[in-house]
Order: C-alpha cells, then structure tokens, then sequence
C-alpha cells in the first residue's frame, strides 16, 4: 500500500510513501540521457530525458517505483491489486510491458500534456520482467508544476482522469475515491462553530476539531482522505528547507508503524518516504529504519553520460548527538 502527493511552494515537489511487508532493495537511481533502454515492443531508446527516482535493479535494468525526470515531469506506481488489468497488444498502439511504462513515459515526455498525448498510442501489457517475477498491478499518478492526472488500465480500458488533489493512494479506482470526499467537505483546519443547535451551549474544547471526522485508519481510501486534507491545506514557507520539512510531514499523516497493518505472518510498514524538488532534480528520502532525511542531486551526475548512477537506501539509524557520552 502507498499513498503519492502532489506539493508546491516556490518550487514543485513530488512524492510517496511505499508500504509493505518486503524489501527488494530499492535504491535512489539517476539514469543519464544516453543509458541504453531497451524495450521489448517498443524498441531502443539510445537517448532520453535523463530521470531520478526509487527502483530495484536487477540485471542493470532499473525498474522505477517513481522517478522525475530533468523536465520536471513526474511518475509513481502504486498497487492496484484489485482493478488493474493489462491488455495483449493493440493494433498499432506501443506496446510497453508494467515495469518499462515510467522509463518510456519520463524519458521520451517534458510534460503532462504530452504525457497524456503519448498514451493515446500506448498500451500497457501484462508481461512479467522474468519467470519469478510477474507484473505488479498498479495505477500511476503523473503530475507537473501545472496539473496531475491519474492513470488506470482496468477491465474497462485505459483511463486517464484529471487529478485536481494530486494525490493517489490504492483502491478503490480514483473516481470512487475522489467521490467520498464529498463526505468531509465540512472539515476545516479552523475552529469549528456551533452548528448542531442552537439550543444547546456546545463549544470547541480542543484544538483541531475542525477536522474531527478526519478518517484515522490505515486503508488506502482513508489514507486518500488523510493525506488530500494535509496536502491542501499544508503550510509553509516557500524555502527548500521549509518545504521538504513540510512534505515529510504530509507524508507522516500516512505512515505505517510496524505491527498496525498484519500482512500475512509480517507486518506492513511505510519502507520509504519520499520527496523530489521536481524543479531542481533533488530527490530527498528516509526509511524506515532512519528517519533522518538524505538527498541526492540528479544534476551533480554525469546527465550525458550511459552508465547509472546508484546509491542504496541508509537503512541503519543515525542519531546526531548532542553532547558526548560519559
């Protein structure tokens, strides 16, 4: 389960917690413009946007979770078990298997408009990476400084809806999902007022109760709901510090912590966090296991160049301390 945010400031910011019971080794991951992609339907790509973002790479091909490229045009994936459905190949459409969609999609597009052009002619195939590895179910959250969209491969087709919360979580569908916000549009980051009855002498005892009703639980439709009232209603200055601080935050409004979410025999935990200044090329991220946030600069790479540049998640607790130990 994951839940992706859209944020801006003075710059634009985009990106997502992965939650799970596994790891597969995920690392931040800068493939240079001229990185040789080679895609099974859709041919050779010798050249491209370069892009950064979180992937598992075996055999020196980066499968990405989310990734921005130099453009500014941004991507995630996330689990979709009980809709997703890819099709066989269409006509003269391209066809792209699920892990080779966001490479395509990043490097050969500057923008959600020609995001969306593109996928006119693209169809997303249900073609495993290898034997052991089957194609995971998802649905994407594509966004730019301007506009986010959502994209969908069900049984219905493909579908690409306008996004105006840049947010996406699991299912259900986006559609059913922006349709229950029409439960809380009564929640409010303000004191509340008195509108149960005039007869009675009812008042605000806390702090916060304006969003009392706020959805609590860890289901992907609440997390939907969580994370769309923190994104729009989060504020902060217009600093890089400031705002990075601040999107970790929204991102903690959705977090899992070992031993609330039972998968199986383990338990789901929020493995990553991220944020990419989708303007700047910085990808920010923490795990779970360190929570202190590390960057890595897409423009400090060699951007002209072939070979990626991989760095593997801290997954070991720094702790700065203040004074020195007896």
């Amino acid at each position: 389960m994951c839940t992706a945010v859209c944020y801006k400031t003075k710059s634009f910011y985009f990106g997502r917690t992965l939650d799970n019971d596994v790891s597969y080794g995920e690392e931040v991951v800068v493939t240079p413009r001229r990185f040789p992609f080679s895609f099974r339907h859709a041919g050779q790509a010798g050249e491209h946007y370069a892009m950064i973002g979180t992937a598992f790479v075996p055999d020196g091909f980066p499968l990405y979770y989310d990734a921005v490229n130099e453009k500014g045009l941004c991507a995630a994936g996330l689990n979709f078990v009980g809709s997703a459905f890819y099709g066989k190949g269409e006509g003269d459409k391209v066809g792209l298997a699920q892990f080779e969609f966001i490479p395509y999609l990043l490097g050969s597009c500057a923008s959600v408009r020609e995001a969306a052009a593109a996928l006119q002619n693209i169809t997303v195939l249900d073609e495993p990476y290898n034997a052991g590895m089957p194609p995971a179910k998802l649905h994407w959250l594509i966004a730019d400084r301007k506009e986010a969209v959502t994209l969908e491969c069900t049984g219905e087709g493909m579908r690409l809806y306008e996004n105006p919360v840049g947010v996406l979580t699991n299912e259900p569908p986006f559609p059913v999902q922006m349709f229950r916000l029409n439960d809380f549009m009564g929640l409010s980051p303000r004191e509340p007022k008195n509108t149960f009855s005039r007869k009675l002498p009812l008042r605000a005892y806390s702090r916060g109760m304006g969003a009392l009703g706020l959805p609590g639980d860890l289901s992907s439709s609440s997390r939907f709901v969580r994370a769309a009232f923190a994104a729009r209603n989060a504020v902060s200055g217009s600093g890089e510090a400031e705002s990075v601080a601040q999107f970790f935050h929204i991102l903690g409004f959705v977090s899992q912590p070992r031993g609330c979410a039972a998968a199986g025999e383990g338990y789901e935990v929020t493995i990553y966090s991220a944020c990419c200044n989708a303007d700047a090329g910085v990808y920010y991220y923490s795990t779970y296991e360190d929570p202190a946030v590390r960057a890595v600069d897409m423009r400090r790479e060699d951007l002209g160049g072939k070979v990626l540049a991989r760095y593997p998640f801290r997954r070991r607790l720094t702790v700065l301390r203040e004074n020195s130990v007896r």
